[in-house]
């Protein structure tokens, strides 16, 4: 691509007001700043806030998924007049990209939502992501859109990506902003407090997980406050916010999208010996697999978890864990070959 590709993402915390209703001068703010980075980059944006839209039309609105869904389904096209109406006046066209996560999981569906995006790119027009909440299923869908950000930054090879929050980035035990984590470890992901950060689906722990991953794929990103004065433009400079820095990487398209975008189906848990083997580049053999944790077929992915139960890598089954089951202890078992594990 001509340009470096940006993907920011707004919560739902950070583009509404305290009674649910849509805040019409952030949206404003974000077409504004949005605007002055348009000619250099090419932009995503992934905008929660669908729900929180629609749902004022609806009597007696509780919450249930069926009435989540119908007030996304109200919600969607009065979200996407918002952002037109604001970015018009900078003679930006903006474009809905509803997405599943099954246009993740599948290579060619994911392949062929690339290149749609490319062509928006091409004629200047900005896609606007969210989840499709009215047929997204319980089972496959987005964590929340902080996943699926972070599906669309590495799938898309994006060189930024903006986590806007309704806090000021990421904060310490005293409360203050933490300017910049070099790596995302168990002590980085501490600092996320599950009862104060419960923004949305997603919060801190969310931002905080996912900005793990795009690091690792070396994507810079960066944890900002949507209400900080010209809060994107300080954000893309880093003089506000977290900044967290990205890892060295070099690894192909491919095993990015194997990483990042392709449905887990299958956990096992392995012991150090195979830990210490796949940090080595090495296959994951039967022998080193100390449990299944959740059951698969051959030729899904799988997530490997470690003995104190983190996830170390994903990777591509070569055979069923019912498979695994009966033959797991025959010398030199396969489980997944070296060129389909990615390390997390």
């Amino acid at each position: 691509m001509s340009k470096p590709i940006l993907v920011i993402k707004f919560g739902t915390a950070s583009i509404t007001r305290e009674n649910g209703d849509l805040d019409e001068t952030v949206i404003a703010g974000i077409a504004r700043q949005v605007a002055e980075l348009h000619e250099a980059y090419h932009i995503v944006l992934v905008s929660s806030g669908a729900v929180a839209a629609g749902r004022q039309f609806m009597k007696h609105y509780g919450g249930t998924i069926s009435e989540r869904k119908a007030a996304a389904a109200i919600g969607n096209p009065l979200l996407l007049n918002k952002y037109s109406r604001y970015f018009a006046p900078y003679g930006i066209a903006v474009a809905q990209s509803l997405c599943e996560r099954q246009h993740f999981s599948g290579r060619e569906q994911f392949l062929q939502l690339k290149r749609t995006y490319e062509e928006l790119w091409a004629n200047n027009i900005i896609p606007i992501a969210n989840e499709n909440d009215v047929v997204s299923s319980t089972e496959l869908k987005f964590s929340d859109n902080d996943e699926l950000a972070t599906l669309i930054a590495v799938g898309f090879g994006a060189s930024l990506l903006l986590f806007s929050t309704s806090v000021a980035g990421v904060l310490d035990r005293e409360g203050k902003v933490v300017k910049q984590i070099d790596e995302i470890d168990q002590q980085a992901l501490g600092l996320a407090d599950k009862e104060k950060s419960a923004l949305g689906l997603g919060g801190m722990v969310s931002k905080l997980t996912f900005a793990r991953l795009a690091t690792r794929m070396g994507i810079r990103v960066v944890i900002f406050g949507i209400r900080t004065t010209d809060g994107i433009l300080q954000a893309m400079k880093g003089d506000t916010g977290t900044l967290c820095l990205p890892q060295p990487c070099s690894i192909p398209a491919r095993r990015k999208w194997l990483a990042s975008g392709s449905l887990v189906t299958g956990r096992v848990l392995i012991d150090a010996g195979a830990q210490e083997a796949l940090e080595k580049r090495h296959s994951l053999l039967a022998v080193g697999v100390k449990e299944i944790l959740e059951k698969f077929e051959g030729g899904e992915v799988i997530e490997i978890v470690n003995e104190q139960n983190i996830a170390i890598a994903v990777g591509r089954a070569k055979l069923s864990s019912d498979v695994l089951e009966q033959n797991g202890k025959q010398q030199n078992t396969e489980v997944a070959h070296a060129d389909d594990i990615v390390l997390l």
